[in-house]
Protein backbone atom coordinates (compact mmCIF):
# COMPACT_ATOMS: atom_id res chain seq x y z
CA UNK A 1 0.00 0.00 0.00
CA UNK A 2 1.61 3.34 -1.01
CA UNK A 3 2.48 5.54 2.10
CA UNK A 4 0.35 8.59 2.16
CA UNK A 5 2.76 11.06 1.55
CA UNK A 6 5.20 9.00 -0.21
CA UNK A 7 8.24 10.50 -2.06
CA UNK A 8 7.60 14.41 -0.81
CA UNK A 9 9.74 16.58 1.04
CA UNK A 10 8.84 18.36 3.82
CA UNK A 11 9.91 21.07 5.82
CA UNK A 12 8.94 20.90 9.86
CA UNK A 13 9.98 24.46 11.38
CA UNK A 14 9.66 23.56 15.04
CA UNK A 15 10.68 19.99 14.98
CA UNK A 16 12.64 20.04 18.48
CA UNK A 17 10.86 20.51 21.39
CA UNK A 18 11.28 21.18 25.66
CA UNK A 19 12.24 18.22 27.70
CA UNK A 20 8.78 16.17 28.96
CA UNK A 21 7.29 13.28 29.60
CA UNK A 22 5.10 12.99 26.50
CA UNK A 23 5.89 14.18 22.40
CA UNK A 24 5.60 17.45 21.13
CA UNK A 25 3.68 18.56 18.20
CA UNK A 26 6.45 19.34 16.35
CA UNK A 27 8.37 15.82 16.91
CA UNK A 28 5.16 13.99 16.62
CA UNK A 29 4.52 15.73 13.13
CA UNK A 30 8.23 14.87 11.51
CA UNK A 31 8.42 10.79 12.76
CA UNK A 32 4.57 10.30 11.31
CA UNK A 33 5.34 12.61 7.99
CA UNK A 34 8.90 10.47 7.68
CA UNK A 35 6.69 6.97 8.62
CA UNK A 36 4.36 7.97 5.23
CA UNK A 37 7.19 7.95 3.01
CA UNK A 38 7.98 11.64 3.26
CA UNK A 39 11.78 13.12 3.46
CA UNK A 40 12.05 15.52 6.38
CA UNK A 41 14.13 18.72 7.18
CA UNK A 42 14.02 18.96 10.78
CA UNK A 43 14.24 22.65 11.79
CA UNK A 44 14.52 24.19 15.32
CA UNK A 45 16.43 27.46 16.85
CA UNK A 46 17.30 24.33 19.34
CA UNK A 47 19.76 22.68 16.87
CA UNK A 48 20.30 19.92 19.02
CA UNK A 49 16.75 19.60 19.39
CA UNK A 50 16.20 19.18 15.88
CA UNK A 51 18.81 16.80 15.22
CA UNK A 52 17.32 14.79 18.30
CA UNK A 53 14.33 14.54 15.98
CA UNK A 54 15.93 13.57 13.10
CA UNK A 55 17.69 10.64 14.98
CA UNK A 56 14.47 9.58 16.43
CA UNK A 57 13.10 9.35 12.65
CA UNK A 58 16.36 7.59 11.96
CA UNK A 59 15.67 4.88 14.69
CA UNK A 60 12.24 4.91 14.11
CA UNK A 61 12.34 3.46 10.51
CA UNK A 62 15.13 0.69 11.23
CA UNK A 63 13.19 -0.17 14.14
CA UNK A 64 10.55 -0.05 11.00
CA UNK A 65 12.88 -2.24 8.89
CA UNK A 66 13.08 0.87 6.66
CA UNK A 67 15.62 3.37 5.40
CA UNK A 68 16.13 6.36 6.04
CA UNK A 69 19.83 7.25 5.70
CA UNK A 70 18.64 9.96 2.89
CA UNK A 71 15.64 10.52 4.12
CA UNK A 72 15.99 13.04 7.17
CA UNK A 73 17.96 15.90 7.99
CA UNK A 74 18.45 18.81 10.48
CA UNK A 75 19.19 22.36 10.79
CA UNK A 76 19.14 24.99 13.63
CA UNK A 77 17.63 28.54 12.32
CA UNK A 78 15.52 31.22 13.80
CA UNK A 79 12.17 32.00 11.95
CA UNK A 80 12.43 35.70 13.30
CA UNK A 81 15.51 36.42 11.21
CA UNK A 82 14.66 36.60 6.94
CA UNK A 83 17.99 35.05 6.07
CA UNK A 84 17.58 32.56 8.18
CA UNK A 85 14.27 31.38 7.08
CA UNK A 86 15.37 31.74 3.17
CA UNK A 87 18.30 29.17 4.59
CA UNK A 88 15.81 26.91 4.96
CA UNK A 89 14.08 26.56 1.74
CA UNK A 90 17.57 26.52 0.47
CA UNK A 91 18.69 23.99 2.14
CA UNK A 92 15.77 21.83 1.51
CA UNK A 93 15.99 22.57 -2.22
CA UNK A 94 19.84 21.89 -2.36
CA UNK A 95 19.42 18.75 -0.31
CA UNK A 96 16.05 17.32 -1.53
CA UNK A 97 15.73 19.16 -5.09
CA UNK A 98 12.12 20.37 -4.05
CA UNK A 99 9.94 21.54 -1.21
CA UNK A 100 6.17 20.01 -1.16
CA UNK A 101 5.49 20.06 2.83
CA UNK A 102 5.76 23.11 4.69
CA UNK A 103 5.07 23.09 8.20
CA UNK A 104 4.98 26.10 10.81
CA UNK A 105 4.94 24.36 14.05
CA UNK A 106 6.59 27.56 16.13
CA UNK A 107 4.86 29.27 19.12
CA UNK A 108 6.03 30.93 22.57
CA UNK A 109 3.40 32.57 25.44
CA UNK A 110 5.78 33.18 27.92
CA UNK A 111 4.87 36.63 29.94
CA UNK A 112 1.97 37.13 28.52
CA UNK A 113 -0.88 38.67 30.19
CA UNK A 114 -4.23 40.38 29.52
CA UNK A 115 -4.03 43.98 27.71
CA UNK A 116 -3.82 45.89 31.16
CA UNK A 117 -0.88 44.45 32.69
CA UNK A 118 0.89 42.58 29.34
CA UNK A 119 4.52 44.54 28.56
CA UNK A 120 5.25 45.92 25.16
CA UNK A 121 8.43 44.23 24.91
CA UNK A 122 6.56 40.60 25.92
CA UNK A 123 3.67 41.76 23.17
CA UNK A 124 6.70 42.49 20.18
CA UNK A 125 8.64 39.37 21.17
CA UNK A 126 5.12 36.95 20.90
CA UNK A 127 3.57 38.48 17.65
CA UNK A 128 7.62 38.42 15.88
CA UNK A 129 7.82 34.82 16.38
CA UNK A 130 4.15 33.11 15.86
CA UNK A 131 2.99 35.22 13.55
CA UNK A 132 5.52 37.42 11.78
CA UNK A 133 7.91 34.02 11.75
CA UNK A 134 5.34 32.23 9.90
CA UNK A 135 5.09 34.59 7.47
CA UNK A 136 8.86 34.43 6.70
CA UNK A 137 9.01 30.77 6.72
CA UNK A 138 5.99 31.05 3.76
CA UNK A 139 7.29 33.62 2.24
CA UNK A 140 10.35 32.09 1.73
CA UNK A 141 8.16 28.94 0.89
CA UNK A 142 5.93 30.38 -1.31
CA UNK A 143 8.60 31.26 -4.66
CA UNK A 144 9.84 27.38 -5.25
CA UNK A 145 5.91 26.11 -4.61
CA UNK A 146 4.91 28.59 -7.53
CA UNK A 147 7.75 27.11 -9.82
CA UNK A 148 6.39 23.31 -8.84
CA UNK A 149 3.15 24.19 -10.06
CA UNK A 150 2.07 23.05 -6.08
CA UNK A 151 2.59 22.90 -1.96
CA UNK A 152 1.38 22.20 0.35
CA UNK A 153 1.15 24.75 3.99
CA UNK A 154 -0.06 23.87 7.19
CA UNK A 155 0.11 26.20 10.00
CA UNK A 156 -0.29 25.49 13.54
CA UNK A 157 -2.71 27.68 15.25
CA UNK A 158 -4.77 27.37 18.82
CA UNK A 159 -8.24 27.62 20.05
CA UNK A 160 -6.55 30.83 21.77
CA UNK A 161 -7.75 32.40 18.43
CA UNK A 162 -11.16 32.68 19.62
CA UNK A 163 -11.20 32.09 23.06
CA UNK A 164 -9.65 32.96 26.22
CA UNK A 165 -9.11 36.38 28.08
CA UNK A 166 -5.67 35.83 29.76
CA UNK A 167 -2.89 35.66 27.37
CA UNK A 168 -3.50 38.96 24.74
CA UNK A 169 -0.50 38.61 22.82
CA UNK A 170 -0.75 34.46 21.81
CA UNK A 171 -4.73 34.85 21.45
CA UNK A 172 -4.00 37.93 18.66
CA UNK A 173 -1.06 36.21 16.95
CA UNK A 174 -3.09 33.09 16.73
CA UNK A 175 -5.98 35.20 15.15
CA UNK A 176 -3.67 36.41 12.57
CA UNK A 177 -2.52 33.21 11.97
CA UNK A 178 -5.43 31.88 10.77
CA UNK A 179 -6.02 35.34 8.94
CA UNK A 180 -2.78 34.76 7.15
CA UNK A 181 -3.68 30.85 6.44
CA UNK A 182 -6.92 32.46 4.24
CA UNK A 183 -4.53 34.98 2.70
CA UNK A 184 -2.20 33.01 1.38
CA UNK A 185 -4.61 29.84 0.34
CA UNK A 186 -6.33 32.65 -1.79
CA UNK A 187 -3.76 34.45 -3.26
CA UNK A 188 -1.70 31.33 -4.28
CA UNK A 189 -4.61 28.80 -5.46
CA UNK A 190 -3.47 29.42 -9.15
CA UNK A 191 -0.50 28.36 -8.29
CA UNK A 192 -1.62 24.69 -7.23
CA UNK A 193 -0.42 26.00 -3.45
CA UNK A 194 -2.73 25.19 -0.85
CA UNK A 195 -2.79 26.57 2.98
CA UNK A 196 -4.56 25.68 5.89
CA UNK A 197 -4.47 25.93 9.53
CA UNK A 198 -5.00 23.29 12.62
CA UNK A 199 -6.34 24.95 15.81
CA UNK A 200 -5.91 22.91 18.82
CA UNK A 201 -7.21 23.15 21.91
CA UNK A 202 -5.61 21.41 25.40
CA UNK A 203 -2.83 18.93 24.02
CA UNK A 204 -0.62 17.08 26.55
CA UNK A 205 2.63 18.31 25.61
CA UNK A 206 5.78 19.04 27.53
CA UNK A 207 5.12 23.15 26.65
CA UNK A 208 1.52 22.59 27.82
CA UNK A 209 2.31 20.55 30.99
CA UNK A 210 5.66 20.79 32.12
CA UNK A 211 5.74 24.55 30.83
CA UNK A 212 2.68 25.58 33.06
CA UNK A 213 3.61 23.33 35.56
CA UNK A 214 6.97 24.84 36.06
CA UNK A 215 5.69 28.91 35.42
CA UNK A 216 2.80 28.02 38.24
CA UNK A 217 4.85 25.93 40.68
CA UNK A 218 2.14 22.92 39.87
CA UNK A 219 3.11 19.50 39.96
CA UNK A 220 2.81 18.07 36.98
CA UNK A 221 -0.01 15.51 37.63
CA UNK A 222 -2.13 18.28 39.19
CA UNK A 223 -1.99 20.56 36.15
CA UNK A 224 -3.21 17.17 33.38
CA UNK A 225 -5.86 16.41 35.87
CA UNK A 226 -7.46 20.35 35.11
CA UNK A 227 -6.71 20.36 31.33
CA UNK A 228 -8.10 16.59 30.94
CA UNK A 229 -11.30 17.98 33.38
CA UNK A 230 -11.88 20.54 30.45
CA UNK A 231 -12.21 18.88 27.76
CA UNK A 232 -16.14 17.81 26.13
CA UNK A 233 -14.20 14.10 24.73
CA UNK A 234 -13.74 11.68 27.13
CA UNK A 235 -12.47 14.41 29.81
CA UNK A 236 -9.11 13.60 28.36
CA UNK A 237 -6.49 16.28 26.29
CA UNK A 238 -5.11 15.29 22.97
CA UNK A 239 -1.53 14.00 22.43
CA UNK A 240 1.20 15.45 19.62
CA UNK A 241 0.05 12.29 17.45
CA UNK A 242 -3.52 14.20 17.03
CA UNK A 243 -1.84 16.91 15.88
CA UNK A 244 0.22 14.91 13.99
CA UNK A 245 -2.41 13.06 12.18
CA UNK A 246 -4.52 16.44 11.33
CA UNK A 247 -1.38 17.68 9.81
CA UNK A 248 -0.41 14.71 7.76
CA UNK A 249 -4.41 14.64 6.26
CA UNK A 250 -3.62 18.02 5.00
CA UNK A 251 -0.94 17.52 3.41
CA UNK A 252 -1.11 14.41 1.71
CA UNK A 253 -3.12 14.16 -1.59
CA UNK A 254 -6.51 13.42 0.14
CA UNK A 255 -6.34 16.93 1.16
CA UNK A 256 -5.58 18.05 -2.48
CA UNK A 257 -9.66 19.94 -2.75
CA UNK A 258 -8.90 21.52 0.73
CA UNK A 259 -7.61 25.08 1.09
CA UNK A 260 -8.00 28.15 3.01
CA UNK A 261 -9.51 25.51 6.02
CA UNK A 262 -8.85 26.12 10.00
CA UNK A 263 -9.22 22.87 11.28
CA UNK A 264 -10.06 22.48 15.00
CA UNK A 265 -8.59 19.77 16.55
CA UNK A 266 -9.93 20.12 20.39
CA UNK A 267 -12.11 17.68 21.62
CA UNK A 268 -14.88 19.36 21.67
CA UNK A 269 -13.82 22.65 23.28
CA UNK A 270 -14.45 24.94 20.48
CA UNK A 271 -18.06 23.89 20.52
CA UNK A 272 -19.09 24.28 23.73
Amino acid sequence: MTKRVEGKIAVVVGAGQSPGETIGNGRAIALLLAREGATVLCVDKNGESAQETASHISSDAVARGTAAAASVGAMTADITNAADCARIVHDARSRFGRLDILVNNVGIGTGDGPAHRLEEAVFDRILAVNLKGMWLTTKAAIPIMRDQAGGAIINISSLSASQGAFRMAYEVSKAAVNRLTTHVATSNAKYGIRANAIMMGFMDTPMAIEGVAKATGRPTAEVRAKRDAQVPLRRRMGTGWDTAYAALFLASDEAQFITGETLRVDGGMGIQ
